[in-house]
């Protein structure tokens, strides 16, 4: 890649300027810098991450078993009632959605 000359440089600053127009540039090179601020600490937040000694480990979690699916025979009418959303899991049948 080439290097940039001070004919380049001054070229891309006049179509920048003409991009953005001389009241909106201060405005963007603004935002562009605390963009910049916030990136650099939190970069700087990881790399302390990094070399902090790490937390104690908390104990293990004993694992939980599912819970068995209670499903409807097939041959089963469906009921017209509230009770109609679905098949209930879990021993809980589903709520209807409220109605406006």
């Amino acid at each position: 890649m080439p290097n940039l000359g001070t004919t380049e440089i001054i070229i891309i600053a006049l179509v920048v300027l003409v991009l953005f127009g001389s009241k909106k540039l201060p405005d963007a090179a603004r935002s562009f810098g605390r963009s910049l601020r916030i990136f650099k600490a939190e970069t700087k937040g990881l790399r302390d991450d990094d070399t902090a000694s790490p937390a104690p480990a908390a104990p293990a979690a004993q694992p939980v078993a599912p819970l068995p699916i209670e499903s409807r025979p097939a041959a089963a009418p469906a009921a017209a009632g509230p009770s109609a959303a679905g098949p209930s899991v879990n021993g809980v049948a589903p709520v209807e959605a409220e109605r406006h």
